[in-house]
């Protein structure tokens, strides 16, 4: 029996579960729980308490803010005393004549708010009083994005789109449903208040309840990032009354046949068949296909391709060519071997040093099916589709 994901067990329990059961703890008091649980984390990894300073991490100062809150806040000691076994609620003094004896929730979430400053990385826009608890778990379930620098540029320039009207975006409640062909990598949500980018979609898997899952890493625009199920980021958006999809600028065809006047080259689609006499390749030589873009010309790019392992060390004959404008390269590479990616080669070659490699971009598909693509990449239906080996045709992808 494979090993059991929680995370993923708790996804498919989670539409289940039983309402919460009269005489458990008030909502509030589970919020407050929840809060000094993420501080207590917090110490136990670092060994101390949380500080204050303006050298201190975001998420720091707001645990240092919030523990001074809680020692100040009678009710709070009183709820907390029997977790505090590290004694964080009697690190400093308490005046009890000037300390409130309950705690307000919205006073303490706009505290906290303002510590933050206006800059924060965690600043919270658009949250709705009904769902502080979710949004509280899945912010607690984010980590710092190390690489934020990286997708920062990425960020400025959707907003950018969105002001010029390049980009729209649309409710998600107005939609039956946001379908999981719809979250893929490249793609942009507004959610919780926050723009988050598909930055990568791990392998597809199937649950015990033989539905369709897979892991992602999503990047929000505060500089936080979580990795997640698709099912868990689709229910969340459909959760979020605020919830929106960012519309691509490339919605519609993605590249055309014939360029207009003020269209920019972009580069070129390849299918190219090796002249390899490897036995693999020999049986397969029909069938046997490299796809690829490049932005310059095709014949350079396979100059000598008998010493580039890329090319299975031999040479190669072009079979088809589609030219591009106005497209990512890199997206679109992607893309087709997406697509392609069951009927992948799986072959292992030497190098002219000897070393072991194993080629990437051959594909074993008929040309009239690489033809097709082609077209429904034209028309932007390809994300519905995938390769099946087996009936070597493109295949609808199940929703």
């Amino acid at each position: 029996m494979r090993e059991i994901d929680l995370d993923e067990l708790r996804s498919e329990l989670e539409d289940f579960a039983e309402p919460e059961k009269k005489g458990g703890r008030p909502p509030r008091e589970e919020r407050v729980i929840a809060g000094f649980e993420e501080i207590q984390r917090f110490v136990e990894k670092h060994g101390r308490a949380p500080q204050h300073g303006e050298d201190r991490d975001i998420f720091e100062r707001l645990y240092a803010v919030r523990l001074d809150r809680l020692r100040a806040l009678a009710e709070c000691r009183s709820l907390l005393a029997p977790l505090d076994h590290q004694g964080l609620l009697s690190g400093v003094e308490i005046s009890v004549a000037d300390a409130p004896t309950t705690v307000d929730n919205d006073e303490l979430l706009a505290e906290l708010k303002e510590a933050a400053g206006p800059d924060s990385i965690t600043e919270l826009r658009h949250v709705r009083k009904s769902a502080d608890k979710r949004a509280a778990e899945e912010i607690a379930n984010r980590a710092v994005c190390e690489e934020f620098e990286t997708f920062k540029p990425l960020f400025e320039q959707v907003q950018r789109e969105l002001k010029s009207g390049v980009r729209k975006t649309l409710p998600v409640h107005n939609m039956e449903e946001i379908k999981l062909t719809e979250i893929q990598k490249g793609e942009y949500f507004i959610v919780g208040g926050q723009i988050a980018y598909v930055a990568d979609v791990g392998e597809d898997f199937t649950t015990q309840y033989d539905r369709r899952d897979s892991r992602l890493r999503v990047i929000y625009d505060n500089g936080t990032e979580s990795n997640l199920l698709i099912r868990s980021f689709q229910r969340s958006l459909y959760r979020d009354e605020a919830g929106r999809l960012i519309t691509n600028p490339a919605t519609g065809p993605l590249f055309a046949d014939q360029r207009a006047d003020d269209d920019l080259a972009s580069g070129t689609i390849y299918v190219l068949r090796s002249k390899s006499e490897h036995p693999v390749v020999v049986a397969n030589r029909n069938l046997l296909h490299k796809i690829g873009v490049t932005g310059g010309k095709v014949e350079t790019r396979i100059t000598n391709a008998y010493l580039d392992p890329t090319f299975l060390m031999a040479d190669v004959e072009v079979i088809a060519t589609y030219e591009l404008y106005n497209i990512s390269r890199i997206k679109l590479e992607n893309l087709i071997h997406r697509v392609f990616d069951p009927a992948q080669l799986d072959i292992e070659i030497k190098d002219r040093f000897g070393n072991p490699v194993k080629p990437r971009e051959w594909f074993l598909v008929p040309l009239f099916v690489v033809n097709e693509a082609v077209e429904r990449i034209k028309d932007g239906t390809i994300i519905q589709y995938v390769y099946d080996p087996k009936a070597a045709r493109l295949v609808k992808t199940a929703s």
